[in-house]
């Protein structure tokens, strides 16, 4: 019953070339051996770190090394595993490569105790003896911010052993919701009896077909009931860890680590919050037009899916949609559009699902790797926007790697989504601007809408929900499935309004939010994307120095706070009309939408 092919049924041809990471188990193996003695060399430095400039260059420099190592090895053996989940061999050499994390962090962590013991002037004098340490200065400066959260040298060591036991909870709820679990069959358009998986729920669930939308979600909420003390029990064991290390690390709460590390104020989640909720009335406005046109006597949650332009069943292969990509991309220019095709000649994309993989789509790789993608492509408008906004992380990621060096070879997780997102809004109005075809030009509108909907409200509804779990347990109170699942209706009552008759099994809907494990990570999409519309905007309408700055942006790395690096590209996040201009564009793209349809 099942339209899923194995792997090995797939065309190569379609699948990323992880070979370049290392081209057989041998050469992983090597890798894995030389970086196990390393880590094991490391602790030579121990009580001598901070003995003079050479000796603290040499321990920064191997520590940087380990870290390295270390990451090309995750990337390749997570990727491996999520080619095929149920794949224990793969799944064992992610699990071997976690050990070596953990290895690494107990033999290391002296390094950052014993430089943290010091003022900084000490690494002031240590510059002069040592220029090269000048290229880790603000590395070194992030560092010392850090130092008031840092322990005894007894207590890192504590921290460092019990590696092993952290993260467990985050595994187990992977292994669950992407193996373990199973939603047995539905009956599609055709009535056909097919197997319903959480990858392909998302086609049935935008179904024309309104009987398909409302038995996709029966049985896929249904089954998440049954296991809503299971999965609560997980998200509870993640927090509780979380917030347990937060205060260890004398942080008030877990939130205010989250803040500190990426350098914010709680002003920009505050004014992002309240923003939404100043505007509720623009999101329920959609759904009364969506309950409009699709002519329902009233909306329900199975229904919020569904598209707004009914018929449109135009397949895009891969190589449509990707000449439709870099069609709309060249906006960004010449040199970008040059880079972006080693995408696809160098194979950094996983394209099409199979069995057992992994669901949704991701960038990921390392500093020393393709910015591979992961996609599970069905050929339909919404899957073009999925290959263009990993693409958007991918060149993010490009260029980030080719113009840092690896100490800044990332970028700061705030700014995450706006690469991507800016590539989704350039496609958008590249189709509403270019197509010949009425009902592709409302699809794209639809993508929009989609967009915002799904980004700026339900990602701050998300955070506000992480954010009640979190306060729960920073004040001792007990977390159960019957409290999450309470107030994740009560939120979805809040955001939806009369708008949308919400079904009791919606408060389900919270187990198969894998970001919840992200820590604080969910809202940061509704900024980013907030970010990206104002960068858009400029890009679009040809402002002077706005292509660039963006791309100086892309560039940057970690050389600079988040706030900072998204001034570059000429975006100030604690400016509360960064938020209004982006609900604006929404409210602006319901209303072209009626337009356009009145015109028909």
């Amino acid at each position: 019953m099942s339209n899923i092919k194995p792997r090995e049924e797939i065309n190569k041809e379609y699948q990323w070339d992880l070979a370049k990471i290392f081209k057989d188990k041998k050469e992983f193996e090597s890798f894995f051996k030389e970086t196990k003695e390393l880590i094991d060399k490391y602790p030579k430095y121990q009580g001598h770190v901070m003995d003079n400039a050479t000796t603290f260059y040499q321990a920064l420099i191997e520590d940087n090394e380990l870290s390295r190592r270390l990451e090309k090895l995750y990337s390749y053996a997570s990727m491996k595993s999520d080619q095929d989940v149920s794949n224990n061999k793969n799944q064992e050499l992610v699990g071997r490569v976690i050990n070596l994390y953990n290895l690494a962090e107990k033999n290391t962590y002296f390094f950052r105790t014993e430089l943290l013991k010091e003022d900084y002037s000490k690494i002031e004098e240590f510059y002069k003896e040592e220029k090269k340490l000048l290229d880790h200065e603000i590395d070194l400066k992030r560092a010392f911010r850090m130092k008031s959260h840092m322990l005894s040298d007894a207590e890192e060591k504590i921290l460092s052993n019990l590696g092993d036991a952290f993260g467990n909870d985050n595994q187990t709820y992977g292994f669950l919701t992407d193996s373990d679990l199973t939603f047995g069959t539905i009956h599609d358009d055709n009535d056909k009896e097919v197997e319903l998986t959480d990858t392909n729920y998302m086609i049935y669930i935008t179904s024309n077909n309104r009987r398909v939308r409302e038995e996709v979600f029966h049985k896929l909420y249904e089954k998440y009931k049954q296991f809503k003390n299971t999965l609560s029990s997980t998200l509870n064991g993640h927090i509780k860890q979380n917030v347990s290390l937060s205060h260890i690390r004398n942080y008030k709460t877990a939130f205010d680590k989250s803040l500190f590390e990426d350098e914010l104020d709680q002003k920009v989640y505050q004014t992002l919050v309240d923003t939404v909720h100043e505007n509720l009335k623009i999101y329920q406005k959609y759904f009364a037009l969506k309950k409009e046109v699709l002519g329902l006597d009233e909306m329900h949650m199975y229904d919020v899916y569904a598209e707004l332009v009914k018929d449109y069943d135009k397949k895009y292969s891969f190589n449509e949609a990707k000449e439709l990509i870099f069609k709309a991309l060249e906006v960004l220019g010449e040199d970008y559009c040059k880079d972006l095709e080693k995408a696809f000649s160098e194979k950094w994309i996983d394209i099409y699902p199979n069995k057992n993989k992994r669901g949704g789509a991701y960038s990921g790789g390392s500093y020393d790797t393709y910015p591979y993608i992961l996609l599970n492509y069905q050929e339909k408008i919404n899957d073009v926007s999925t290959i263009i906004h990993e693409l958007g992380h991918s060149m993010h990621s490009y260029y980030t790697r080719n113009n840092q060096p690896y100490q800044y070879g990332d970028y700061p997780i705030f700014v995450a989504e706006v690469a991507s997102t800016t590539n989704e809004l350039i496609l958008a109005d590249y189709l509403i601007k270019n197509s010949k075809d009425q009902k592709e030009k409302l699809v794209a509108i639809n993508h929009l809408l989609e967009l915002f909907k799904g980004t700026i409200y339900r990602q701050t509804m998300f955070e506000e929900f992480e954010k009640y779990a979190y306060d729960m347990v920073e004040n001792d109170e007990v977390i159960s499935a019957d409290k999450l699942t309470s107030k994740y209706l009560e939120l979805n009552q809040l955001y939806f309004g009369d708008s949308v008759i919400c079904d009791d099994l919606i408060q389900y809907e919270w187990e198969k939010v894998p970001h919840l494990y992200y820590n604080f990570y969910v809202y940061k999409y509704a900024t980013s994307l907030s970010a990206a519309c104002d960068i858009t905007r400029r890009i679009l309408n040809h402002e002077e120095g706005a292509l660039e700055s963006y791309l100086d942006m892309l560039k940057s790395g970690c050389t600079k706070s988040p706030l900072d690096t998204l001034k570059i590209a000429g975006v100030d996040m604690t400016d509360k009309k960064v938020y209004d201009s982006a609900i604006q564009m929404f409210d602006d793209s319901i209303e072209e939408f009626k337009k356009l349809t009145k015109k028909k």
